[in-house]
């Protein structure tokens, strides 16, 4: 695959994994639109491994104080209290979407990868973050997580497997509901969001490597490095952006983009 045609499809990748507008969806739309290759799964892991490593570096400080809650030592007890539960409510959130999404790796899914269920559920599910932004309080902040809430947001995760659909924007969309801050939702999804693309990358490096194709060579490297520089800005965007505005903006362009895909599928293809 040549050079601008990875690069593109990586910065599409790292842009949107982290804002409410789903990267799947993107992904399987791209191609249909430009008529380029799938990227492979050599592509897959590097581009996971980039933003799996920039939610790492963005969000060291939580991770420190979860791995500092699990250990103890000499620091406050309080802060070891939040951290270790963060932790534990991180480990909760993923279960669900795991072990659904194996299910469906067993299965196959290339039913879900059609556009026309890619451009509703952008439209739909965009509708939904909407209203559940309108409606939900502000109150909550992570350091109120509880048990039952992050089992619900891990629930509501489970819907991302449904390409259009968004992980981020699912996760986001419970979150506000049950009343947490916009830039706190987005916060905890980011955060879910590390055992996920862990799994979702270990599969696919593990199907390479049962394939014995070459994991490191220039493209790989290439794509890692955009989707870690392209995802790390996305988050400090996102969370700067929702300090001062709602979610209507990517509401807006959620509804574009499915609304545009459904005029070319039923009227232009």
């Amino acid at each position: 695959m040549p050079f601008f045609h990875i690069a593109i499809l990586t910065i599409i990748q790292g842009i949107t994994e982290f804002l409410p507008v789903s990267s799947s969806g993107h992904l399987v739309l791209v191609p249909l639109v430009t008529g380029w290759q799938d990227q492979g799964l050599v592509m897959d892991v590097a581009v996971h491994v980039g933003t799996l490593a920039a939610v790492l570096v963005y969000f060291a400080g939580d991770l420190w104080r979860m791995v500092l809650g699990w250990l103890g030592g000499n620091w406050r007890r309080r802060d070891r209290q939040l951290g270790r539960a963060l932790g534990f409510y991180l480990v909760v959130s993923a279960v669900p979407v795991i072990v659904a999404g194996g299910v469906l790796y067993v299965m196959g899914q290339a039913v879900l990868r059609d556009p026309e269920v890619v451009a509703w559920a952008t439209i739909g599910f965009g509708v939904l973050l909407y209203a559940f932004d309108r409606i939900g309080i502000t109150v909550r902040r992570v350091e109120h997580m509880t048990l039952g809430h992050a089992f619900f947001i891990g629930l509501a995760q489970v819907l991302a497997l449904i390409p259009g659909a968004s992980r981020s924007g699912v996760t986001m969309t419970a979150a506000r509901w049950l009343g947490y801050e916009r830039p706190e939702a987005a916060r905890f999804a980011m955060l879910m969001s590390i055992p996920v693309i862990g799994a979702s990358g270990a599969v696919a490096g593990f199907e390479v490597w049962t394939r014995g194709d070459p994991i490191v060579h220039a493209s790989a490297a290439l794509a890692a490095a955009l989707s870690f520089v392209v995802a790390l800005a996305a988050i400090w965007l996102l969370l700067a952006l929702l300090r001062r505005v709602s979610f209507t903006p990517f509401v807006i362009y959620r509804l574009a983009l499915g609304g545009a895909v459904l005029v070319w599928l039923y009227y232009l293809a």
